[in-house]
């Protein structure tokens, strides 16, 4: 198979269904030219495979070749020869993943020029000054990416340009201090690579293409990735293209643009544009930008044929498209489209308004799979809880959401506030490039002085779902602090700010959950019709208000109550280590007691909080040394200054229980095993609290889940517990409770004898946190610190298997459990109740395993519903 293709080539297949080959850029540029016919510069992509190659041995054997062939092609459409004297071909050199990843890889701009070519280009273009900044731009650029000098190497001289031709504006630098300064760049990196800038087109364009395959593996394009979950081993295809000049003329200029609004949904094209500038220009937020709407005023022709073909490419991908345009004077080019990246508000609103349309429609099940985890994610995020508020500065509106924290100014000190100090902080710069990706992961939220609304700092935050304003031109930073409306904000100093409406707020305001849209009612409305009878969606809560919340959710039941929660509260705590203390069974009836009336009416808020729906309670699972102080506290105490005598009592019973890996010790079952008391007053105050709802005519449904079962034994053991405590306290009860007893599967020995635990069981729930520790031998606790970024970024695992679910190892051994527990038992019920319940890569796996229900937590219930919905669609498609 070849390495390089044209635009124009004519595949078998749509080329944007080849993005795998081609990477996204590249298979929207065959598509615009191919397909559509659209005025694209020509040119050719070279595809993932040769990277992928590239990466395992280097350079690959032919593909020099094939670039040579294929240049030759490309300047016999253009008429004109790369480096050539006379009138030269300039090409751009860019990366195109399968995957969006907006400025996270390299591009070279300009490439072909040297102190021979830039003269015919003056000639050509009757433009010395033109010619000149186009070689500037281009020794620096290739400097810093293919050549590793350090940007702002550059940036010193140029000023100094500037003042000494006494001009302000980028634009106004002559073309002799151009001239002059192309030749001090090039001193530059001589002095810095110890090799002078190279001449020769071709070594230039072998350096480019390298260049842009080894921005593949960099540090920015790898957090990106991990990130947003993106294979590290899918690789970037290169696109080499004619150059168009947007900053040739005031007939010339550069935009980004959108079919619609990206940040609400509205209908109507939308974008930035400059006259006479690059595209660099725009997306870096060097120059502060006019409105797409304002090109009709000044170019009213073009805006008309851009409107056509915004048009045409959205019926044709039947979804909003962002690209990007170059006008060389007066004539419109067309250098990328892609379906775009949009808020969450966006994105309900546009799968909602396309299946209403009248031209052209998508089907709902097309709309749910248009609406993300994230999407959803983004509608609830904070607003600003007060109208009262210090406004010292407005920005552009770039992603939505409200955000409080410290200031700080480079993206080291950000991550190194949060990493190092636990603080909430918002990263402030006058514009963000790729380098500062690691801050931006971290801040809470981004403010620039610079930029519009598709610079780099707004397209990554509304990608993240981070609340963004940009381009506050009144925010004038200055080292580590900025001012703006008369004020002096220091660096540590708290601000807040509203992506929603662009405001800069000084100081802490309090946040408020936002009201989801109304199309965000639609969506899970139409996700819950396609779900119906095939996975149900419960929720993660231990308390009536959470139980209340998750059903306003749209939790379907609780798959998850907790019981050990119940105990920690400053009333049970004492009496919980009562129990732990009691040296006769008496004193510890007497505590149980105490619990089991407390229970009760916990248990009665529950189960009327999800009237007529499952409730599945867990027994107490975690060791008992939770409930007791720390030993190696009270050891400190008791050498500095003694110990009361409870305390000392506390401190006995700490050191009893202390066991060198709880994880693995008397936990679960095994709790019951050696307090069977405890298991038996639970069961009883969740069975007198199902009575109590009885006799007011509530329909309690119970499911009693006994954890960290291992074997049937164990389960026939602990069932009995149950079922005794059962029948005590339903005794007399002329209407008994609807119950069923069950186990959590969360250990590998669990699922793989699902089959016979399945004999003393009426349901599994599958514990994926802890099945995902022992499979592993990971300790979730210490596992995210050091050694999991590490792993992700080298590519030792593709994913966090505490985020999504481990198919080779933990969804496997699920399959297992699944297929022998319904052999044994068929009408065995089967759950999940993990983290993992509302990861949506997870739930996909979970219906394809057969399982009857997710749980999660209350807020991710929302996604659940979706993903399910996704998930069940994707199966039937």
């Amino acid at each position: 198979m070849p390495y390089v293709y044209a635009f124009s080539h004519k595949h078998r297949k749509a080329p944007m269904a080849m993005k795998d080959l081609l990477g996204g850029k590249g298979a929207n540029l065959a598509e615009m030219s191919s397909v559509l016919g659209l005025p694209v510069p020509h040119g050719f992509t070279i595809t993932t495979d040769a990277c992928r190659d590239y990466m395992a041995g280097g350079w690959p054997e032919g593909l020099s070749g094939e670039v040579a062939s294929h240049l030759k092609r490309l300047e016999k459409a253009m008429g004109k020869k790369l480096g050539d004297s006379g009138d030269p071909l300039l090409v751009s050199v860019r990366s195109g993943a399968k995957f969006s990843m907006p400025g996270m890889m390299d591009t070279v701009l300009n490439l072909g020029l040297n102190d021979s070519s830039v003269k015919g280009l003056a000639a050509q273009t009757d433009d010395e000054r033109f010619a000149y900044d186009s070689y500037r731009r281009f020794v620096a650029m290739y400097g810093r990416i293919v050549l590793g000098v350090d940007g702002a190497a550059f940036d010193k001289p140029f000023d100094a340009a500037k003042d000494a031709a006494g001009v302000a504006s980028d634009a106004e630098v002559p073309a002799s201090s151009l001239a002059d300064l192309v030749q001090e760049y090039k001193a530059i990196v001589l002095s810095v690579t110890g090799a002078p800038f190279p001449e020769d087109p071709i070594d230039q364009l072998r350096g480019a293409i390298e260049a842009v395959f080894a921005s593949w593996d960099g540090a920015r394009a790898k957090a990106y990735r991990v990130r947003e979950r993106i294979p590290h081993d899918l690789g970037t295809a290169v696109n080499v293209q004619a150059m168009v000049f947007g900053n040739r003329d005031d007939d010339s200029g550069t935009g980004v643009g959108f079919t619609r609004d990206p940040a609400t949904g509205a209908t109507g094209a939308y974008g930035d544009f400059l006259i006479n500038a690059q595209g660099e220009d725009v997306v870096a937020g060097i120059r502060n930008t006019l409105p797409l709407a304002a090109l009709k005023d000044n170019m009213p022709t073009i805006y008309k044929e851009l409107m056509g073909i915004f048009s045409r490419l959205e019926e044709h991908y039947r979804d909003m498209c962002d690209t990007e345009f170059t006008i060389e004077q007066g004539k419109l080019w067309m250098l990328q489209t892609r379906v775009g990246k949009r808020t969450g508000a966006a994105a309900l609103r546009m799968a909602v308004d396309m299946t209403r349309q009248r031209t052209w429609k998508i089907t709902r099940e097309e709309a749910l799979g248009r609406v993300t985890a994230e999407h959803l994610d983004q509608v609830l995020h904070p607003q600003f809880a007060s109208t009262e508020l210090t406004v010292i500065a407005k920005g552009l509106a770039a992603s939505p959401g409200a955000a409080v924290g410290k200031v700080y100014f480079t993206a080291d000190e950000a991550a190194e506030a949060v990493e190092q100090r636990g603080e909430r902080v918002i990263l402030c710069r006058s514009e963000t490039s790729p380098e500062d990706v690691h801050g931006m992961i971290v801040a809470e939220g981004i403010l620039t002085s610079r930029g519009g609304l598709v610079s780099h700092a707004a397209v990554v935050a509304r990608g993240w779902g981070k609340p963004a304003v940009v381009g506050a031109e009144s925010v004038r930073i200055n080292g580590p602090s900025f001012t703006a409306g008369g004020v002096t904000v220091n660096q540590g100093d708290v601000i807040s700010l509203d992506g929603t409406t662009g405001r800069v707020v000084l100081g802490e305001v309090a946040l408020s959950n936002a009201s989801p849209p109304p199309e965000f009612e639609t969506i899970l409305k139409w996700a819950d019709v396609v779900r119906k009878g095939k996975l149900a969606v419960r929720a993660n809560a231990d308390t009536g208000p959470d139980a209340a919340n998750a059903r306003q959710f749209g939790a379907e039941g609780i798959g998850l109550c907790r019981t050990e929660h119940m105990f920690l509260g400053e009333d049970r705590l004492p009496i919980v280590r009562r129990m732990i203390l009691a040296d006769t069974p008496e004193e510890e009836a007497a505590a149980l007691e105490e619990l089991r009336v407390v229970q009760k009416a916990d248990f009665v808020e529950i189960l009327e909080a999800m009237d007529g729906l499952p409730v599945t309670v867990r027994l107490l699972d975690p060791p008992l040394h939770e409930f007791l102080p720390s030993t190696e506290e009270l050891a400190l105490k008791k050498a500095a200054e003694g110990l009361t005598p409870e305390e000392e009592k506390l401190f006995r019973a700490a050191q009893q229980w202390h066991e060198f890996n709880p994880m693995l010790g008397i936990r679960g079952v095994r709790l019951g095993v050696v307090k069977p008391g405890l298991y038996a007053m639970q069961v009883r105050a969740l069975m007198e609290a199902a009575a109590e709802r009885l006799a007011v005519r509530g329909k309690p449904r119970i499911e009693v889940m006994i954890p960290l079962t291992v074997g049937r034994e164990e389960m026939h053991l602990a069932r009995g517990w149950a079922e005794d405590a059962i029948a005590l306290a339903t005794a007399g009860l002329r209407k008994k409770p609807e119950v069923i007893i069950g186990t959590m599967i969360e250990t590998p020995r669990a699922a793989l004898v699902a089959g016979e635990i399945a004999e003393e069981a009426d349901f599994f729930s599958f514990g994926t946190n802890d099945l995902t520790q022992m499979t592993f031998g990971f300790s979730r606790d210490d596992v995210e610190g050091r050694m999991m970024p590490a792993y992700l970024e080298q590519g030792l695992l593709k994913r966090n298997p505490f985020e999504t679910i481990d198919k080779a190892g933990v969804g496997e051994l699920v399959r297992i459990a699944v297929a022998r527990g319904r052999a044994a038992r068929p009408g065995i019920k089967l759950g999940v109740c993990g983290e993992h319940g509302g990861d949506p890569e997870s739930i996909d796996l979970f219906y394809d395993a057969g399982l009857d229900y997710v749980s999660c937590s209350p807020f991710r219930v929302p996604i659940a519903r979706l993903a399910a919905a996704q998930a069940i669609i994707a199966r039937a498609g």
